[in-house]
């Protein structure tokens, strides 16, 4: 792969990359080192991208397992998924602003709680709308156990929700 090919290829996949660090590692300073980190690993293998056959599951995998790395390092034991990058323009009101960023909140509450397992799946697949087949490539995971994964992950956080949005409501 010529330099430039690995210019090209960076552009197109750095974006999702540091998303997903930052969804691991939350911090933005640390998703940055992360991506920067996961780059020059891929630079040094340049030569050898072509022979795999998605260098961007391959850049992913590698950025999801260097973001796990530095949360073992620094032994923090709660994975939490942040979606930072919600708007919504279309809202006017400022009570519906507050009432979505509330409920946004809410939902990234539940996520932290899933397994580490689940908030990655919820993060390929809901987040940055990976298909199967190239989450297959960056798990290591069958589509049918992520199937099943995602469902019941999904399922837990629906009936939060709908346990939070019924408190107090008598039937």
């Amino acid at each position: 792969m010529s330099e430039r090919e690995f210019l090209e290829f960076i552009t197109s996949v750095k974006d999702k990359m540091y998303r997903l660090s930052l969804r691991l590692l939350i911090s933005k300073d640390a998703a940055q080192d992360a991506t920067q980190e996961v780059i020059l690993k891929l630079w040094k293998i340049k030569t050898k991208l072509k022979e795999y056959q998605s260098p961007e599951a391959f850049a992913m995998t590698m950025t999801k397992n260097y973001s796990y790395d530095q949360l073992k390092a620094k032994r923090n034991n709660q994975v939490r998924l942040v979606h930072t990058n919600y708007e919504n323009n279309q809202q006017s009101s400022l009570q519906c602003q507050i009432e979505a960023k509330d409920e946004l909140r809410q939902v990234q509450k539940i996520i932290s709680n899933l397994n580490e397992q689940e908030q990655t799946l919820i993060q390929l697949r809901d987040v940055e709308q990976y298909s199967y087949d190239e989450m297959e490539k960056i798990t290591g995971l069958k589509p049918t156990a992520m199937r099943v994964c995602l469902s019941r992950a999904r399922k837990k956080i629906r009936t939060a929700m709908l346990k939070q949005h019924e408190y107090g409501v008598r039937k």
